[in-house]
């Protein structure tokens, strides 16, 4: 796309928001701590009156934390988003949105009741057009403003609790880079003082469900800046690569033939501006990143710390680690061990499923091969093989969720990190979304996987899934009400023979007996159950 093409595309787009709904970025909604927009299709808050959803109050878990955050009332990110606001849009059926304007993954349609199953497919299985075709997808989002969101560009409190609101408008691919940083970032306690041991979407059990969430959001604004409704992310498979086979300026960029450190001017990214990857600098200045432009995107893959991750994942470390049947353990953070969660995000070792800091395997080891922006977990996103990486993790966990079909209950409901509790709301997303809600089988949110692909279902099997994953969560309860059931059955039913044996003998008192064998043999058992 040509500078002036570019700048006239600007220009036309009207103003949005980000990461918080436009709607609700004004001092009226945060005084009021209410995020309640009207959706469009009838100009009533949340579309109640075409009985879309209703503005509701919040409802928080009162599940207890885990030790690793020993602060309270300190970060706007606790108790996700009550600091921000106490009431949401809560929407029906099948509806969804900020102002349930849109239909939940996996479902379309003017009233949302359309099943619909879409594929993510392997990058190298694309053909040349719909490789190009999304390569120009990632490079309009760059340069097209979100229409929907806007970002904090300071804290509550640096707002005056509301009443200086501070927002601005960002595109639509950075929307999602601030949003990682903004999930990952470090609490600011004053002064010069901060806080490390803390990161809402990383190191800890809300990991996986927290990417799938993002990567299905980003998969969502794609298709509506460009209309393309059957837009799905491809992912690479890494497995066994002996380099980065998508660093090429026909896939995700080159090396520069002069400067190993950056990109190649031939390709896509290379004019693309990174944000939100000076942590330090925020934190000395007790402030957030405000998506200024930092510098051209970083990588020079390979030329990484040895030490740390000698390779990139094999194929045996993947299925060792799918192999794990418990999902999180002990302490439920970096230091877990025979946890699937752990391994997999790569601080546990992929050979024995131990917990070692020091080296970094499986999903970590992308990132600190590619030695650049990837290699910061604050700005990882800026470089567009993120979405590529994290579209392979999230296969993985899709075939370890596949294989040991795990109820939810799995998922730790109390004393997991601060936002990681599986009725927690996921930072920082707006509208709501706990993070149990995508602890399920990616077809029910309406994606799956060309590899991982099973024999098409028929209209009724498709209509039946719902009910029967609804069916298998409870079957423990059902198999307890059974067994239950079966004991008090037994016993009314040796209560109510005791009592006929006692009956009989009494009215052997008063009636004849049966002697003659033809009387015998006309005798009747009939059972009353």
């Amino acid at each position: 796309m040509s500078p002036f093409a570019m700048g006239f595309l600007l220009v036309i787009i009207q103003p949005s928001s980000g990461q918080f709904p436009r709607g609700c970025a004004n001092m009226q909604s945060l005084l009021r701590k209410e995020c309640c927009p009207p959706w469009d299709g009838d100009g009533s808050p949340c579309g109640e009156l075409s009985s879309r959803g209703s503005c509701q109050n919040i409802l928080l878990s009162q599940a207890p934390l885990g030790p690793q955050f020993p602060f309270s009332g300190v970060d706007d990110r606790e108790d996700w988003p009550s600091i921000f606001y106490n009431r949401t849009c809560r929407c029906e059926g099948n509806f969804m949105g900020f102002n349930c304007g849109e239909c939940k993954f996996g479902f379309s349609g003017p009233n949302c009741t359309e099943r619909r199953l879409r594929t993510r497919r392997n990058i190298f299985q694309l053909t040349t057009g719909e490789k190009d075709k999304f390569l120009a997808y990632l490079n309009l989002a760059k340069n097209t403003l979100s229409q929907d969101y806007v970002i904090a560009t300071g804290t509550y409190t640096q707002m005056n609790n509301g009443s200086n609101p501070m927002f601005r408008n960002i595109n639509v691919y950075d929307l999602f880079v601030w949003m990682h940083y903004y999930a990952s970032r470090d609490t600011l306690l004053g002064g010069s003082n901060v806080w490390r041991d803390i990161d809402f979407a990383h190191e800890a059990p809300g990991f996986l469900p927290w990417h799938r969430a993002f990567l299905l959001m980003w998969e969502r604004e794609i298709q509506k800046i460009t209309g393309d409704e059957n837009f799905t992310i491809p992912y690479w498979d890494w497995r066994d690569a002996e380099d980065c086979v998508v660093c090429t300026d026909e896939y995700m960029g080159g090396r520069h033939p002069t400067n190993p450190n950056i990109l190649s001017p031939a390709s896509f990214f290379s004019s693309w501006q990174v944000i939100c990857t000076r942590s330090e600098e925020y934190n000395s200045q007790q402030a957030l990143c405000n998506a200024t432009s930092e510098g051209p995107i970083l990588r020079n893959p390979g030329n990484n710390d040895k030490s740390r991750t000698p390779r990139l994942p094999s194929s045996a470390e993947v299925e060792f680690c799918l192999s794990l049947t418990q999902y999180e353990s002990g302490s439920m953070d970096k230091m877990a061990n025979y946890s699937f969660r752990n391994t997999l995000e790569g601080f546990a070792d992929p050979r024995t499923a131990i917990s070692n800091i020091s080296q970094s395997g499986l999903h970590n080891a992308l990132h600190i091969y590619m030695n650049g922006s990837m290699s910061q977990v604050q700005g990882s996103a800026n470089d567009p093989i993120f979405v590529l990486h994290h579209a392979f993790v999230d296969s993985i966990f899709e075939t370890w969720l596949r294989r040991h079909r795990p109820m939810l209950e799995v998922y730790p409901a109390a004393n997991a990190p601060i936002g990681h509790n599986r009725e927690n709301y996921m930072v920082p997303f707006i509208p709501l979304y706990r993070n149990g809600e995508f602890f399920k089988s990616s077809r029910e949110l309406g994606y799956d996987y060309e590899y991982l692909q099973e024999p098409a279902l028929d209209s009724f099997q498709e209509f039946l899934i719902p009910y029967l994953e609804q069916a298998r969560q409870i079957w423990a309860w059902l198999v307890g009400a059974a067994v239950i059931g079966g004991i008090v059955t037994a016993m009314l039913t040796g209560l109510i023979l005791t009592c006929r044996k006692k009956k009989r003998r009494t009215s052997s008192e008063i009636q004849p007996l049966l002697t003659e064998s033809e009387d015998y043999n006309n005798i009747s058992y009939q059972s009353n159950f």
